[in-house]
């Protein structure tokens, strides 16, 4: 692909992604749906201005490895020791009740056991961007959702990772427990090397030019790329290299730093994620998917409010906030997303299925920011007085 061609693409993506998104605020509406909905009307299936959208996937995957590098940078033990306490259980009894109504759901409709696993595993995460994204801190009611909501999401994220280090793990072809115990050999060989290179050679890099804040964005960057290759040399994927280098990194005391000057980075390789990920939507086959993404969606947006109200409330949280945070986690997942595109790379699941999943996915995003906003505080509220409460 020639630079200009490159340069047009790119040009198309975030104009389209801007204007979609400027409509999308006014509308109510999470600006990643802009960037997905941009994707499908300039991707092969929409007016195919943008036809190759291959080596924007590629591109765009650099966005999910920083995604989960923010994510390790805020896993430090010694601060989500207590709260991982509280919503263990929580979490735990919240992703098996989904993922097994997924797969009910799934096999009602036809899906292959296999598929259908996968349309539970899906269905167990909620949305990290979406939830904090629309959730206000102006008050100790307010934090305390959100200390709740960022410690389940967490959770399920880190339940993510794991399910995908064995979806990848099934795409190698070896019996199971023997890719099991060779990626957990790996993954023990990399934590160790990581901790040893942080302690003995970043640490000391961030001491002796802390005050120099083009070098320390310059080693964080090259620390990320640099575990997430070393974590595939070693038979892993990048995203579990880059999410291993954060959690090494988050009892840095520059972590916070690390993680603000980061975001806009991560934010532009994520609207290129978002973008090729609508542009990988066959439009054609809605006719046989539409009904079943329909349907994914109901459940998710119907089942997740009432069961973390119950679990919340068993769990000793106020059944009024407890309603509140299932609401703000009745979405499916962007790591569910990730999930079946790493299912579907790995032969795990077919297109169609993989189809589904994201016509679902981007319909519970549509429906339950508006359910939000209308009804609860939040930055981009329909209500002057739920933009203060």
């Amino acid at each position: 692909m020639h630079e200009s061609t490159v340069a047009h693409s790119i040009f198309l993506v975030f104009v389209g992604a801007a204007v979609l998104a400027t409509i999308a605020l006014y509308a109510r509406q999470a600006m990643l749906v802009a960037y997905i909905l941009v994707g499908i009307a300039l991707g092969p299936s929409g007016f195919a201005l943008v036809s190759d959208a291959a080596w924007i996937k590629d591109v765009s995957d650099i966005g999910v490895m920083f995604l989960l590098y923010l994510l390790g940078l805020n896993l430090a033990p010694a601060q989500l020791g207590k709260m991982f306490r509280e919503a263990l259980w929580v979490t735990v009894a919240s992703c098996a009740l989904f993922a097994l109504v997924g797969f009910a759901t799934a096999r009602i409709f036809g899906w292959p056991a296999r598929e259908a696993m996968v349309a539970g595993a899906v269905l167990m995460f909620s949305s990290t961007i979406i939830g904090l994204k629309l959730l206000p801190t102006t008050t100790l009611h307010h934090q305390r959702m959100g200390q709740v909501m960022i410690s389940v999401l967490l959770l399920q994220d880190l339940i993510a990772i794991v399910l995908i280090m064995l979806l990848q793990g099934y795409g190698t072809g070896q019996a199971p427990l023997q890719d099991i115990f060779w990626r957990l050999t790996s993954l023990v060989v990399l934590g160790a090397t990581v901790v040893v290179l942080e302690r003995y050679v970043v640490e000391k890099l961030i001491a002796r030019f802390d005050q120099i804040h083009e070098y320390l964005f310059l080693v964080v960057i090259a620390w990320c790329l640099g575990i997430a290759e070393f974590a595939r040399v070693l038979g892993l994927s990048h995203e579990i290299g880059a999410f291993v280098a954060g959690v090494v990194l988050a009892s840095s005391p520059i972590a916070l730093f690390i993680a603000e000057s980061l975001k806009p980075l991560r934010d532009f390789f994520l609207i290129l994620f978002f973008f090729s990920l609508g542009a990988s939507f066959d439009l054609s086959s809605l006719r046989h998917t539409a009904w079943v993404a329909v349907a994914f969606a109901a459940v998710s947006l119907s089942l997740k409010p009432i069961a973390f109200r119950w679990l919340l409330t068993y769990a000793g949280e106020k059944p009024r906030a407890s309603q509140e945070i299932g609401v703000r986690l009745g979405q499916i997942s962007e790591f569910s997303l990730f999930v079946a595109l790493v299912a579907l790379e790995n032969r795990f699941i077919e297109q169609g299925a993989a189809d589904v999943i994201k016509m679902a996915t981007l319909l519970t995003f549509i429906v339950s920011s508006y359910w939000v906003v209308l009804f609860y505080p939040t930055p981009m509220a329909v209500s002057e007085k739920l933009r203060r409460d």
